[in-house]
C-alpha cells in the first residue's frame, strides 16, 4: 500500500486508458498513483473532448464489470446494425445485433461522457491518489522499483512505485524515454470528425461507406444525433475543412446519400491526421506500455479504445492473479506474459484496420470487384459474418476475466 510516495502502480495518464486501468485496479490490494498534466476537473482534458467512441459489445461487458457502465450508459446510444457498403458498387455486408444474440453490437458515446464518468467513479475509491497537476520530468528503473521526478506545484517531487505503467498516449513520454522505436507510416489521409442531424431518425444503424478517398462512416447517437468520421486525402482536408456549411453538408450527402434523408445542422469540424503506429516493445523491467503509447491504429472500424481498454482487461487480470501469489507487479516474466497474451489481438486488429484502409481506397477495376464480391460473401455466409462481427464486438479469441463479465475478485 501507499506510503506517502510510495506506491505499488504508477500510471502516467489519467485520460480514459489509464483512468480505465486504474479503475479496474481499485479494491486489489494495490497502492496506485495517477501522474496526469491536467486536473481531473479541467474541461480542457485532451482526452476527454467531444470526439466520439465508438465502444464495441465487449468493451460494455469489461466496463459493466468494472461497475462504471451504469454511470455511462444514460449517454449511450446502442448500435443495432452496422451497414458496410463500398460507395457507387454493389457490395454491401449487415451486420445485425439480433443474429448476434446480443442487445447491441456496440455503443456510441462521447469522450467527454466516457471520462466523465470514469472520473466520477474514481473520486470515490480510497486506494487511488491523483497527482495531478504534475508533469513527468525523469524517471530511473532500479532493481526493486522505479524513482519518478516529477514537476509540481513549482517544485520537484519525487514518488517511487513498483510498476510503472505508460498510460500517456500517441507521443508517449515514457515510450521515448525508453528510446523504444515506433514502427510508423502514414496513410495519406486525415479524419474529419463532426456531428449532424439527419431528416429521418438514425434507428440505432451505424453506417461504414469505403470511397475513393477513404472510409466514410456515419454513427449513431443519442437525441438523434449524428457522428461523421469523413476519410479525406491530405491535399483535401484544407478546402473541405474551408467549406461553408452548406457545401460541406452537399458535398457529404453527394458521398453518403440519402439513406436518412437531408443531412443538416452540422456542428464544428476537427481534423485529425491518421497514422499507423505500434510500438517495437511494450515491456520493460517494471515498465508497460497499454493504448495508444503501445499501439495507434487507422479508425476505420473504430477500434483505438477497444483495444486499448482490453490492455487494461489483460494486464489488470495479471496483476491481481500476481498480487494473489505475493508476487511483484514489476516482474519482467509477469510484464512479458502481458505482451505475450495482447499481441495475436493487436497484431489482427491492426492487419484488418490497415488492409480495408488500403484496399477500399484502390481503384484498381479487378481488385474493386474482388473487393465487392467479398462483402457480399460475407453477407451471404453466417459463418463467416458471424466471425467478422466477432471482430467488431471485440469478443474474439482468448479473454481476460472482465472481458468474460468475471469479477477480478473471482477464482
Amino acid at each position: 500500500m501507499s506510503m506517502g510516495d510510495r506506491f505499488d502502480i504508477l500510471i502516467v495518464g489519467g485520460g480514459m486508458v489509464g483512468a480505465g486501468l486504474a479503475r479496474a485496479l481499485c479494491g486489489q490490494g494495490f497502492s496506485i498513483g495517477v501522474i496526469e498534466a491536467w486536473s481531473p476537473a479541467s474541461v480542457t482534458q485532451p482526452s476527454f473532448d467531444d470526439r466520439v467512441i465508438a465502444l464495441s459489445w465487449g468493451s460494455r461487458v469489461i466496463l459493466k464489470t468494472m461497475g462504471v457502465w451504469k454511470r455511462i450508459a444514460p449517454a449511450a446510444q446502442p448500435i443495432q446494425d452496422i451497414h458496410i457498403s463500398d460507395r457507387g458498387h454493389f457490395g454491401f455486408t449487415r451486420l445485425n445485433h439480433r443474429q448476434e444474440g446480443v442487445a447491441a453490437l456496440g455503443y456510441v458515446v462521447t469522450a467527454r461522457a466516457l471520462g466523465q464518468a470514469l472520473l466520477q467513479d474514481l473520486q470515490r475509491q480510497s486506494d487511488v491518489e491523483w497527482i495531478c497537476p504534475a508533469r513527468l520530468k525523469s524517471f530511473t528503473v532500479a532493481e526493486a522499483e522505479v524513482e519518478v521526478m516529477l514537476d509540481q506545484d513549482d517544485s520537484q517531487r519525487r514518488i517511487t512505485g513498483r510498476l510503472l505503467v505508460a498510460a500517456d498516449g500517441g507521443d508517449s513520454q515514457v515510450r521515448r524515454f525508453l528510446s523504444i522505436p515506433l514502427n510508423e507510416k502514414t496513410y495519406g489521409q486525415t479524419a474529419i470528425i463532426a456531428n449532424l442531424r439527419s431528416e429521418r431518425p438514425h434507428c440505432g444503424i451505424a453506417y461504414e461507406r469505403f470511397t475513393d478517398t477513404g472510409p466514410l462512416a456515419i454513427l449513431p447517437m443519442t437525441e438523434d444525433r449524428l457522428s461523421l468520421v469523413w476519410t479525406a486525402k491530405d491535399e483535401e482536408v484544407a478546402g473541405l475543412m474551408a467549406l461553408q456549411d452548406e457545401r460541406f453538408v452537399a458535398g457529404l450527402q453527394q458521398r453518403f446519400g440519402y439513406r436518412l434523408g437531408r443531412l443538416q445542422d452540422l456542428g464544428k469540424r476537427v481534423a485529425y491526421p491518421l497514422r499507423f503506429r505500434k510500438a517495437c516493445e511494450q515491456v520493460r523491467s517494471r515498465v508497460a506500455l497499454i493504448g495508444n503509447a503501445a499501439h495507434a491504429i487507422h479508425p476505420v472500424t473504430g477500434q483505438g479504445f477497444n483495444l486499448g481498454l482490453r490492455d487494461v482487461a489483460v494486464l489488470a487480470d495479471l496483476l491481481c492473479d500476481a498480487a494473489r501469489a505475493a508476487r511483484d507487479p514489476g516482474d519482467l516474466s509477469l510484464l512479458q506474459a502481458y505482451e505475450q497474451w495482447r499481441k495475436k489481438d493487436q497484431r489482427a486488429v491492426a492487419v484488418i484496420t490497415d488492409s480495408l484502409a488500403r484496399l477500399f481506397a484502390n481503384p484498381f477495376g479487378p481488385l474493386r470487384l474482388a473487393r465487392n464480391l467479398g462483402l457480399v460473401g460475407v453477407d451471404v455466409s453466417p459463418g463467416l459474418k458471424h466471425l467478422v462481427a466477432k471482430q467488431f464486438m471485440g469478443i474474439n479469441g482468448r479473454l481476460p476475466r472482465l472481458g468474460r463479465g468475471v469479477s477480478l475478485d473471482g477464482f
